[in-house]
């Protein structure tokens, strides 16, 4: 196995983990995000108040995005096993 291989195996994993994980962290982020600024405008410094929206936001995006996501890593998987096929094979 050349390092170049276990390089870009390592890279593509990287890239799929980064896809696969986007659209949550960008829901996640901009619910903060107006979380924050509603706190900020009305002065409720309620710990639990950032936390349960953005809990509620991603199990809703996980249940939209799931398919793409399961899509996207069985394709990963088998791309993966595909070319370590070719190379002992």
């Amino acid at each position: 196995m050349s390092s170049e291989f276990v390089i870009r195996l390592a890279s593509e994993a990287v890239y799929t983990t980064l896809k696969a994980s986007a659209p949550m962290m960008v829901i996640a982020l901009v619910i903060g995000l107006v979380i924050s600024i509603f706190q900020a405008t009305t002065q409720i410094q309620e710990q639990t108040l950032a936390f349960v929206p953005k809990i509620v936001a991603v199990l809703l995006s996980i249940l939209i995005f799931g398919p793409w996501i399961l899509t996207t890593l069985v394709d990963y998987t088998y791309n993966l096993f595909n070319n370590l096929y070719k190379f002992i094979g």
